[in-house]
């Protein structure tokens, strides 16, 4: 028994040596970066795909004890939700994350101004450029700004008027301009405060940072380097890499100098996954799978049995409520494409002459117009697009309503309402009630007036099984 103690101490001891090797070869491997570089690309507007591109790949670096990421960028803007998604991830890396916009020619505008502000290290290609922040909302209201009353010049006290219209001039530069309703204020507002925190995080122009927000000012890629805004200028990945190589940087506070000599770079594509999440996100890609999805199953509902629109309408619908959902849609627009799309069906079962048919193809283009309400100018269905589905829809309605007027002018081809006004013949004499021969079948009839055997008669209505005849005048 005291041997069996012995012996599972010995055990308990050595496993406790083995953790703590372990342990500190994992801690020692963690804190020395490797040799790779991780080269992402971002080519495009900010979206749900890019977040979600960059969000793995930084992940996947970390795993991979990556000793630096590059992300090269040429973007035009795109959603504040995915920018802010996108900085975060960026400031909680581990990995050192530099910014480079790339390559000659490329931009870092609106939502790319403000990523490249909370990046590591910032960099720029000769011949490209950076700014214009300012936060912009589709289908607002126009920010209308109350009239200034004049000021009476004064004839003396000149030098007093200089002096004052001086220091006026001075607040004009540090007063956030008046007008606009109070939510253009608070975007306003909540960008600049966002835009300095970043720039004093990572000790760039702060000053300039709200210009760019406030007025829209933008900067080349020297002006940018003059003015701090970011930290060199490289003429390509391998430039780059030099430049950066014994830099300082801080990561989640801590120093940390870039050893970039000699560095493997490995470009991370995005996956089948974000491939498809970079497709069905598309404003035209989205709205186009909304519209096959409603009309495949309004079809399959019309004519149950066919299961090829059903089934192609369910699986487009629920592909756009996926991309719905990332996306920023304004639902009045969803609900004035619907209540469209109600209102042209609506005159199929119902003509109104054209009220509800007109009526449906302007909410339908309306609601197709304002559909994505997005900060970025990028994410907005084509007005092309608009136009071509809207003529496309319209146009089949207008065919399916005069088939139905078509249907309804044609005489009865089927059933026993086909006989009214078709001619028969008298099989007997009779003076109310008799027999008659019509579509080769033999029929009871009754007449007001007295008929021969072979007269030829009219069938003028139908009484159950009895038909209501009169004889057909001779010419």
């Amino acid at each position: 028994m005291i041997r069996i103690k012995q012996y599972g101490a010995l055990v308990l001891k050595c496993m406790a040596v083995v953790c703590l090797v372990a342990g500190i070869s994992l801690l020692i491997h963690a804190e020395q970066p490797g040799d790779k570089a991780y080269l992402l690309e971002i080519d495009g507007a900010i979206s749900p795909a890019s977040r979600d591109y960059i969000h793995r790949s930084l992940g996947e670096a970390f795993e991979g004890n990556a000793a630096l990421v590059v992300l090269r960028m040429n973007t035009p803007g795109g959603l504040d939700t995915s920018m802010r998604d996108i900085i975060r991830d960026i400031i909680a890396s581990p990995v050192p994350v530099v910014v480079y916009v790339a390559p000659s020619g490329a931009r870092a505008a609106s939502a790319g101004t403000y990523i490249i502000y909370a990046a590591h290290v910032a960099a720029m290609a000769p011949g490209t450029n950076l700014g214009a922040a300012t936060p912009v909302q589709i289908g607002g209201l126009p920010d209308i700004k109350p009239p200034t009353m004049p000021t009476p010049s004064k004839q003396k006290d000149g030098e007093k008027d200089e002096q004052e219209k001086d220091q006026m001039k001075g607040e004009e530069d540090t007063i956030a301009p008046v007008g606009g309703d109070a939510m253009t204020k608070k975007i306003m507002n909540d960008s600049i405060a966002y835009i300095r925190s970043l720039a004093e995080m990572r000790g760039r122009n702060v000053e300039w940072a709200e210009k760019a927000v406030r007025e829209g000012a933008s900067l080349s890629a020297e002006q940018a380097m003059a003015e701090g805004v970011i930290d060199l200028i490289a003429t390509d990945l391998d430039d780059l890499l030099t430049k950066i190589d014994g830099l300082e940087v801080y990561v989640n506070g801590k120093p940390r100098t870039l050893n970039t000599d000699n560095l493997l770079t490995e470009t991370l594509e995005p996956d089948w996954r974000n491939r498809l999440l970079s497709v069905i996100t598309d404003p035209n890609v989205a709205y186009l799978l909304m519209l096959l999805g409603i009309y495949g199953l309004f079809f399959e509902f019309v004519n149950p049995g066919y299961l090829v629109p059903g089934v192609t309408g369910a699986i487009c619908m629920l592909l756009a409520l996926y991309a719905l959902q990332v996306l920023p849609v304004n639902y009045a627009g969803l609900l004035l494409i619907l209540l469209g799309i109600m209102f042209m069906v609506a005159e199929l079962f119902a003509p109104s002459f054209g009220a509800l048919g007109i009526g449906g193809v302007i909410s339908f283009v309306i609601g197709s117009v304002i559909l994505f309400d997005t900060e970025g100018s990028e994410l907005k269905v084509a007005i092309p697009l608009i136009i071509a589905v809207s003529a496309v829809t319209a146009g089949f309605f207008l065919i399916a309503i005069k088939m139905v007027f078509s249907a309804h002018r044609k005489p009865v081809v089927s059933g026993a309402e086909q006989m009214l006004g078709d001619i028969g013949e008298v099989m007997e004499d009779f003076d109310t009630r008799g027999r008659i021969h019509i579509h080769g079948e033999t029929w009871w009839s009754i007449s007001n007036t007295p008929l021969k055997k072979g007269n030829q008669v009219k069938v003028t209505d139908i009484d159950g099984l009895t038909l209501k005849v009169e004889p057909v005048e001779e010419n």
